[in-house]
């Protein structure tokens, strides 16, 4: 059928996405509001749309001169009182719509009967190239708005913002620059434009464990790459997002691992999460068995596959072995678990906690992602060092800590790896890694395998020791453990970030305080993570400097001997 020509005077004088947006508004309101329009949407609803004959109108009769004059007619009766009755009307509730402010974005709206309606029309503005509003002095009306109270989106937000201020667990990140070189060292930035005010600190809470991400092989490697194959990827894996440097780092985190094959995803994160959906979604009738410890990349995996979740406490293999004896042998089980964790330093009994999950018809996801690079002959992590990398199914690693990069990976058999790479959304519809970051990693796991990287690694570990005996002897509370981290319990966020922030302010010593939901609310602590290139100046710098501090904020040092419990954050 030919529908009528109905141009409205008005309405033509508005862009297309303007109308567009607010058409259903305009459906509903101008039938109500608009002599013309109601007259025809009256038709309509009598004859029907498909009885074209039946509507008796056409362009002939129903034409823009038609509109116009019936508008300036009714415009003519009323007087200059009438008109600012209206306006006024406008913004009370005797409105049918409620109480209605014009928005100034809707000066365009010159119809004088959609005027009165709900109708918020938004300008594109190109200087800008962003959609603006006037909030400070309009309200805007959405279209299909009501007598009923919508939702208070940024009151919301509000809210929740200053739930987190009033429990001192919002978090102020600190404006750290690195400077290439200078490492432990970086920039303290006060502006975001300038140096104006910008001081040097030294960094204590980094995870570029070895400083590999100022190494002159990385750079060298980032250099070459962006020069040869430019700065992106082009796509994801799929459409034209593969490489052989994709296929050279895959391969060497597979050798590195021991293992058949591997897959890098743009974070661990991902790795973790879309690995452990992924297993868990697919396999039939799969229960996950998860250490209370869990990373939240882990945690979230585990929580969207929605299939049964049975939580052991942390590194507790007794525990472990009860659970899994509750279930059948021949279904699929998953046990997930770290090896070093990142908030308390704890190892975990690796060998013994494959042989119970394998005793029991178990496959093992092993996160190795604060171990990589720092245990072991060539630094494949904890596996490596305790000789057990045959026994571990599924090993996921970072490139984003030791490696000096970003980016994360899974390790494993082939078929596995095939498995997941077919199957995990967050692979396949991700765009794939850039040149740089390739080169990048690829250059660390050298480092990591020759002479070089082992000696970065005794050296770190000589500091890690030096360093906690003197915090211990110094009385504060280390969490300890047989790992690289050193906590330091607290046990308050505010006083953890006010130690934080004297530190950085008095002494110029970066130390990232930690609070919930990285920890439980309770175990606020300072986390402190020693490189091959502090010194031991910079060492007793340190200590002397936490000894101040935590007495001006009313903290005690305690007896040297003295050891502080674990405490680990709660399993969503």
């Amino acid at each position: 059928m030919v529908m009528p020509a109905l141009k409205c005077p008005y309405l033509a004088q508005l862009t297309l996405q303007q109308v567009r947006a607010s058409a259903p508004n305009i459906l509903n309101t101008g039938a109500v509001s608009c002599p013309i329009f109601g007259q025809f949407v009256r038709k309509i609803s009598t004859t029907g749309l498909n009885n074209a004959a039946s509507l008796n109108l056409s362009s002939a009769l129903v034409n823009f001169d038609d509109i116009k004059a019936v508008h300036e007619r009714m415009q003519e009766r009323k007087t200059a009182e009438n008109i600012e009755t209206l306006s006024t009307a406008r913004n009370k509730t005797s409105s049918p719509y409620g109480e209605i402010i014009v928005s100034t974005e809707c000066e365009d709206l010159s119809c004088p009967f959609l005027k009165q309606t709900p109708i918020a029309l938004r300008r594109f503005n190109h200087d800008h190239r962003t959609i603006t509003t006037n909030r400070k002095l309009e309200k805007l009306i959405h279209p299909m708005a009501t007598n009923i109270n919508l939702f208070e989106y940024d009151h919301f937000f509000d809210q929740k913002i200053e739930a987190k201020k009033s429990d001192n667990s919002y978090r102020i990140f600190k404006r750290v620059q690195r400077k290439s070189g200078f490492f432990p060292q970086a920039e303290e930035r006060k502006n975001l434009d300038d140096d104006k005010d910008s001081r040097t600190i030294t960094v204590w809470c980094s995870n570029d464990y070895l400083g590999l991400g100022q190494h002159p092989k990385l750079k060298k490697a980032v250099i070459n790459a962006v020069t040869l194959h430019g700065s992106g990827s082009g796509g994801t894996r799929n459409i034209s997002g593969t490489s052989p440097l994709h296929e050279k780092l895959e391969n060497e985190l597979a050798h590195l691992h021991q293992k058949e094959s591997a897959l890098i995803f743009t974070s661990c994160y991902v790795a973790n999460d879309t690995t452990l959906f992924t297993l868990a979604k697919s396999l039939p009738k799969c229960h996950i068995l998860s250490d209370s410890g869990n990373h939240a990349s882990m945690i979230q995996g585990i929580c969207t596959s929605q299939v049964p979740k049975h939580v052991f406490r942390h590194n507790d293999i007794q525990h472990l072995e009860e659970l899994l004896k509750k279930l059948p042998l021949h279904i699929p089980k998953i046990v997930a678990f770290e090896t070093v964790h990142s908030m308390d330093g704890s190892i975990c009994n690796l060998e013994a906690m494959l042989d119970v999950a394998h005793q029991y018809g178990s496959i093992t996801f092993i996160d190795e992602v604060h171990a990589v690079g720092l245990y072991g002959h060539n630094g494949a992590g904890i596996g490596e060092r305790d000789n057990v990398l045959h026994k571990m199914d599924i090993i996921s690693g970072t490139l984003g800590k030791t490696f000096g990069s970003i980016g994360g990976y899974i390790a494993g058999s082939a078929k596995m790896i095939d498995f997941i790479r077919s199957y995990g959304s967050g692979f396949i519809f991700t765009t794939s890694m850039p040149p740089t970051v390739l080169a990048s990693a690829l250059a660390a796991i050298e480092i990591s395998k020759s002479d070089e990287g082992r000696a970065l690694r005794r050296k770190q570990q000589e500091n890690v020791r030096e360093l906690r005996s003197k915090l211990i002897d110094a009385g504060l509370p280390v969490i300890r453990a047989p790992s690289h981290i050193i906590p330091i319990h607290v046990g308050d966020a505010a006083l953890a970030s006010l130690l934080c922030n004297h530190l950085l302010d008095r002494y110029s010593i970066y130390i990232q305080s930690i609070n919930y939901p990285t920890v439980e609310r309770g175990t606020e602590r300072l986390r402190i993570a020693p490189t091959p290139y502090h010194t031991s100046e910079m060492i007793d710098q340190l200590v002397d400097a936490l000894k101040h501090v935590w007495q001006d904020v009313g903290l005690t040092l305690h007896d040297g001997e003295k050891q502080h419990p674990q405490y680990m954050r709660h399993h969503a």
